[in-house]
C-alpha cells in the first residue's frame, strides 16, 4: 500500500542522494568557517511552500473531490505537526533552545511520511505516525557521520527514512473504511492490522526492500557512469572548492559571507604548517590577492587539519557527536 508515491518519489530521493554522496565525497572542510544556514527566513518560507503545496499532492491522489482526499489532506497536517513538534523537542534537549530549522526539517519529515501513508491511515495513527517520524528521522541525521558522507541537506534522513516509515504505518494503521472513502476501492484494498490484515506487514517491508535496492543501486551505477565521461565529472576541482563555485563559475557572490571569509583569513595569522596533504594549488591562483593567498599556505583558524569531520555550525547532532568523540 503506497497511497502518494513513498516508494518512487521519497525513496526514490533519499537512497538516491545516499549513492550520490558515496560516490561525490565530503567536502573540503578545512577552508570552510561557517557551516551554519545562513538564511532561516527562506527556510521557514520554503517549508510553508512545501505544507502548502503537499496538500494538493496528497489530496489530489485520491483522483477526485471525494472523503478520501479531505482524510489525505487531514493527516498529512497532523502528521506533519506532530513530527515538527517532536523534532522541535528532540532539539531543545541538545541546546536548550528552540530551533525553527529544527521545526522545518521535522515538519518536511512529516510530510514525506504522510504521502504514503495519508491516504491509509487514521487521524489517531497519523498522529503516532507523526511522533515516531519525528524521533526516526531526527535520529537518523546521525547515520551520516557513522558513514562518514556529506549529506548537507539530510536527504536520506529526511526523505528516505521518513518514506520508509510511512510505508511501514500503513501495515499497522492502513484501514478499510479510510480506503473506502473515496467510494471506489471498496472492498479492494483491506488495509493493514487495524483491520486485521496481518500480512500486509509482510508485503510492505518486501516493497521497501525493493524500492530501497533498486534507487540506491542504480542511482550508484549511473553516478559512477556520469563520473567517468570527460566533462561530466561530480566533483568539483579542488580549486573551484577553494574559490567558492560562485566565483569558478559566475564571478560573483551571492552572499556576501564568501568575501567576509577571505578578509578573515587575510588578517588572522596562521597556526601551524600545512599537512603534506593538503591542497597543492598554486597561491597566485586561489584569490588573486596577495594577502588572502598568503593565509591559504596555513591552516585554517580553527587549527583544524581537515582530515576530521567536524559539525556543522546549525546541526546540533554534529556538535553533540564531535563532543563525544573527543570525551
Amino acid at each position: 500500500m503506497d497511497y502518494a508515491g513513498g516508494g518512487p518519489v521519497e525513496i526514490g530521493s533519499g537512497f538516491s542522494a545516499l549513492a550520490y554522496s558515496f560516490v561525490l565525497g565530503r567536502r573540503q572542510e578545512k577552508m570552510m568557517i561557517n557551516f551554519r544556514p545562513h538564511n532561516v527566513s527562506l527556510i521557514v518560507l520554503g517549508t510553508v511552500f512545501l505544507w502548502f503545496g503537499w496538500l494538493g499532492f496528497n489530496g489530489g491522489s485520491s483522483f477526485g473531490a471525494n472523503l478520501r482526499a479531505v482524510m489525505a489532506c487531514w493527516n498529512t497536517n497532523l502528521t506533519a505537526m506532530f513530527s515538527a513538534a517532536t523534532w522541535t523537542l528532540l532539539d531543545w534537549r541538545l541546546a536548550r533552545k528552540w530551533s525553527m530549522v529544527g521545526w522545518c526539517s521535522g515538519a518536511i519529515s512529516g510530510l514525506v511520511a504522510a504521502t504514503p501513508a495519508s491516504g491509509y491511515v487514521t487521524p489517531w495513527g497519523a498522529i503516532i505516525l507523526g511522533v515516531v517520524t519525528g524521533v526516526v528521522c531526527n535520529y537518523g541525521t546521525k547515520i551520516k557521520y557513522w558513514l562518514r558522507i556529506d549529506d548537507s541537506m539530510d536527504v536520506m534522513s529526511e526523505h528516505g527514512l521518513a518514506g520508509v516509515v510511512g510505508l511501514l504505518a500503513n501495515a499497522f494503521f492502513g484501514s478499510t473504511y479510510i480506503i473506502g472513502l473515496d467510494g471506489v476501492n471498496t472492498g479492494v484494498v483491506t488495509g493493514g492490522w487495524v483491520s486485521h490484515q496481518w500480512r500486509t506487514l509482510y508485503v510492505q517491508i518486501a516493497y521497501i526492500l525493493a524500492a530501497v535496492g533498486w534507487a540506491f543501486t542504480m542511482s550508484l551505477i549511473i553516478a559512477y557512469a556520469i563520473n567517468f565521461i570527460p566533462g561530466l565529472h561530480l566533483r568539483a576541482s579542488e580549486e573551484a572548492e577553494l574559490l567558492g563555485m560562485d566565483d569558478d563559475q559566475l564571478g560573483e557572490f551571492a552572499y556576501d559571507y564568501v568575501e567576509v571569509r577571505r578578509d578573515y583569513l587575510a588578517w588572522t595569522p596562521a597556526k601551524a604548517a600545512p599537512d603534506s596533504g593538503e591542497h597543492n594549488v598554486p597561491q597566485h591562483e586561489r584569490h588573486g590577492i596577495g594577502a588572502h593567498g598568503e593565509m591559504l599556505m596555513g591552516k585554517s583558524p580553527d587549527d583544524s587539519s581537515g582530515e576530521e569531520h567536524t559539525g556543522i555550525g546549525g546541526d546540533r547532532h554534529a556538535i553533540k557527536n564531535d563532543q563525544s568523540e573527543k570525551v
